[in-house]
């Protein structure tokens, strides 16, 4: 089949993606990716085609929109701002969206793009299947994630899963009502898309299924991202590993921060209070931190670094939180934004950390203090090393693989 997978967001929200495409391919599919040019780099060696859709998201986070998030102090808050910043950016990559989807016998839609995606998979009358790598649908198992971790109740939680479900159209409205008369597709009613099921790419084992869930929603487990074989870490990474005992890595990925010099210093002290040696990923944020017991790198493969590591700090993406417990190691979670907390959350649930330290109360008192249980209490490694062997048992791109087929059967 001519496959089109469709996505938006961050680096943490497209890597999967290639994985899951690289495994279609395999099994003798093509596969397109349609997501922001930017990201064209990850689907190299895959075998993955790419189509590049405008706006630049690292550019967006560090505009004065994007900053403006920092400002807001519930998830709600931050739910509104990302909305208002996010309809434009929705406007722009429309047309693109529509031009790669023209070239595919099926959809797959991913969970940040999930509206348009099925409209125009109706006004095309292809059929779609729905990828998020969050538990977006509502459920009274817990609220929705990217509103907190607070519990409300089942009806609570239910009620706030559909206010973000009621914010995400909103999102989308303007495009949505578009399709027919700019892009000149048939106007979508929405009974097909209740009838596609929909993946999410993580582990039953991280998050069990709801019971509430109708029958389409399928965990299917982790999308691992792509990755050249015979892929290694740059020269001065393994230069550092070999001088000392294990490092700790730290690391925010596509997360932005007010102020990246004052956080750098914290985390230094940080790592310095807590007896160990650090490597610092730069990121969106843009982390620069020296010293002899101290590394700052770029972008570099996590599937090759973190089993390495006595412990990862990260701001619980929901790709790097499954990147640590793919690896087997305890980790420290810095909460920023939107789901983050929710990730962060599972793991202190799991085990494999001694809690969060959110991005606003991160010091390098805090920051050692959980360092030096999550580094020195065995229990957490013990559990994060358990967790790992049962995720690679899994194989996520199997279910997706079956739905594809009883497509065609």
């Amino acid at each position: 089949m001519r496959i089109v997978m469709m996505t938006a967001g961050s680096r943490g929200d497209v890597a999967p993606f290639t994985g899951l495409g690289a495994g279609l391919v395999r099994a003798g599919h093509e596969v397109i990716l349609a997501t922001h040019g930017v990201f064209e780099p990850l689907v190299a060696g895959s075998g993955v085609g790419f189509r590049p859709l405008p706006v630049d998201p690292r550019a967006e986070l560090h505009s004065v929109r994007g900053r403006r998030l920092h400002d807001a102090r519930s998830g709600a808050g931050k739910l509104v701002r990302l909305v208002s910043m996010a309809r434009r950016a929705v406007d722009e990559m429309t047309a693109a969206l529509v031009d790669a989807a023209r070239e595919g016998e099926v959809l797959l839609v991913g969970g940040a793009l999930g509206p348009l995606g099925y409209a125009i998979a109706e006004g095309l009358s292809v059929p779609a299947l729905g990828l998020h790598l969050q538990p977006l649908h509502p459920t009274g198992d817990f609220p929705a994630p990217v509103l907190g971790t607070r519990p409300l109740g089942a009806v609570g939680n239910r009620l706030s899963g559909r206010a973000v479900m009621a914010s995400v159209d909103l999102m989308f409205r303007d495009a949505l009502r578009s399709l027919p008369r700019r892009h000149g597709l048939a106007a979508a009613g929405g009974r097909a898309r209740r009838s596609w099921p929909v993946f999410h790419g993580y582990s039953e084992l991280v998050v069990p299924r709801p019971r509430d869930w109708p029958a389409g929603l399928v965990v299917s487990g982790y999308w691992w991202p792509h990755e050249t074989p015979g892929g290694h870490l740059p020269r001065e990474a393994e230069d550092f590993l070999a001088a000392g005992p294990p490092p700790v890595f730290v690391g925010l990925g596509s997360a932005t921060v007010p102020d990246p010099r004052r956080l750098g210093r914290e985390i230094v002290a940080g790592l310095r209070a807590a007896g160990v040696r650090g490597i610092v990923q730069s990121g969106w944020a843009g982390l620069d931190v020296r010293g002899d017991d101290v590394l700052t790198v770029g972008e570099v493969p996590h599937s090759l670094l973190f089993p390495r590591t006595s412990a990862v700090v990260h701001h619980a993406g929901a790709g790097t939180t499954g990147a640590v417990l793919r690896a087997g190691v305890p980790s420290v979670p810095v909460p920023v934004q939107f789901d983050a907390t929710f990730w962060a959350s599972r793991l202190t649930t799991l085990g494999t950390s001694p809690g969060a330290v959110p991005l606003r109360r991160l010091t390098a008192d805090t920051l050692a203090e959980s360092l030096r249980r999550a580094t020195r209490n065995d229990s957490y490694a013990t559990r994060a090393r358990t967790l790992a062997e049962g995720l690679a048992t899994e194989d996520g791109v199997a279910p997706v693989l079956g739905a594809l087929a009883r497509l065609t059967g």
